[in-house]
């Protein structure tokens, strides 16, 4: 990525937006189509490609400059989201440059995800990029990009052990659960039935677990309906019988069920006293959201057993932590190796243009020469010839090489000044930049 373009992100996750907000910026194939041409009609961008998930709203793209890639980026999403400037500002995260590329290794590693490790993520990355792809919106710096943060993502989940940690938790929670009405077995669920709220990752899994367990049916609510069918049909095609009811009617679906997981993120409770204080006998809840889905006085309950991440997360804190810091330093490495390939690519142009230049000026001294000594005889003017050229490559190969291994090992300020000393160039690296959106000035999001 070189001094005239840099790749830009601009976002919002679980991390900094709620629940509610993260579907206002949800995007189906024809808006995210609508959104990708869009982009690319703006001045500041040449390249473009948006991931959307149910936890996550991105947009990837080239921008010539910081600011005007973020204020054309952010217009187009206000523009098809109809989101007011104040709520983008407030919740949107903004990456450029070398942090742009390290929040994608991140990303489609699992480390940026609401459970860590989880392997969606690095499909829908692979999904956005192949159409993306498919419909000419990316160019050579996402491709370079989003081919090292694919590799990156699998030398993690194939050389740590992050696949277990999500999966660990949810194992966890099941476990208590079970303990607490007494079941065992190879398929203690058996003609069983759970309510599960939600439909990201955490969800999936707990899906996934509920049937491994023999449970006898499934019933999927979401906010998002479309969703909660998704997951129902991958229930069923394990051999699962599921259903889908909207959302809002998980109240009257709790006294049918033997047991509530909830896995949705919301900023409110997704199961209040009110909702289980009057059901005839117990029920077993689930809560795998942080902050909670559950109202922690409905474990008070008589009747009512409460299972919390927020508790069992303490648990597994320490071995998860051991494996993060394993997956973090494949990111590192492989964020390294990027850049160095990346700075050394953006050289490699004022390389070839200095050596034409002074192939161009051998030919001009030559052309003279043969002018001003016209009785030169052609095996003495060969010689000549081959002689300046290779003084000239002698001159050229130290200064050459060097530029390429201070673009590999230097910092933006050493890099700067080796292309600007021995290529004259006027165009500097990108800085990198990351940090939220509200930092960023008024003026980057027009009224």
């Amino acid at each position: 990525m070189n001094g005239n373009v840099s790749v830009l992100v601009v976002g919002m996750s679980h991390r900094s937006a709620p629940v509610e907000l993260l579907e206002k910026l949800s995007m189906d194939d024809a808006v995210r189509d609508e959104a990708t041409s869009l982009l690319l009609e703006r001045p500041a961008l040449s390249e473009a490609m948006i991931i959307s998930t149910c936890n996550r709203l991105e947009v990837y793209c080239v921008a010539t400059s910081f600011h005007p890639g973020v204020q054309d980026v952010v217009s187009v999403l206000h523009e098809v989201s109809g989101v007011d400037m104040d709520t983008l500002r407030g919740y949107l995260y903004v990456r450029y440059a070398e942090a742009a590329a390290e929040h994608m290794m991140e990303v489609t590693s699992g480390l940026d995800s609401m459970v860590v490790g989880e392997q969606q993520i690095i499909g829908q990355v692979r999904r956005a990029y192949q159409e993306a792809t498919q419909k000419g919106t990316v160019g050579a710096a996402l491709h370079a990009l989003t081919q090292a943060a694919l590799h990156t993502g699998k030398r993690v989940h194939s050389e740590t052990s992050i696949d277990d940690e999500g999966a660990s938790m949810v194992t966890l929670a099941m476990e208590e659960a079970l303990a607490a009405q007494g079941l065992g077995g190879e398929h203690p669920l058996r003609g069983r039935s759970a309510l599960v709220l939600g439909a990201g990752a955490m969800a999936s899994l707990a899906a996934t677990h509920l049937g491994k367990l023999g449970i006898g049916r499934l019933v999927l609510a979401n906010r998002t309906r479309s969703r909660a069918e998704r997951l129902a049909e991958h229930a069923r095609q394990a051999g699962v019988a599921a259903e889908v009811v909207d959302f809002e009617q998980r109240g009257a679906v709790i006294a049918r069920v033997d047991m509530v997981v909830s896995a949705t993120g919301a900023d409110y409770f997704t199961v209040t006293p009110g909702d289980v204080a009057k059901l005839p006998g117990p029920l077993t809840l689930i809560d795998l959201s942080l902050p909670r889905d559950i109202a922690p006085h409905v474990g008070n309950i008589p009747g009512m057993h409460l299972v919390n991440i927020e508790r069992l997360h303490q648990r597994v804190t320490q071995a998860a932590s051991e494996v993060e810091g394993q997956a973090r330093a494949i990111v590192e490495e492989e964020l390294q190796r990027f850049t160095s390939e990346q700075r050394v690519r953006d050289v490699v142009p004022a390389v070839t243009a200095l050596r034409r230049h002074a192939a161009g000026l051998v030919e001009e001294e030559l052309e003279r020469l043969r002018g001003r000594a016209p009785g030169m005889a052609e095996e003495e003017y060969r010689e000549v010839t081959r002689t300046v050229r290779r003084v000239v490559d002698k001159l050229l190969h130290a200064p050459t090489v060097r530029v390429k291994e201070l673009a590999v090992t230097s910092g933006v300020v050493s890099y700067e000044s080796a292309l600007q000393e021995l290529f004259n160039l006027d165009p500097t690296p990108a800085r990198s930049v990351a940090l939220p959106a509200s930092d960023l000035p008024r003026s980057d999001f027009p009224q």
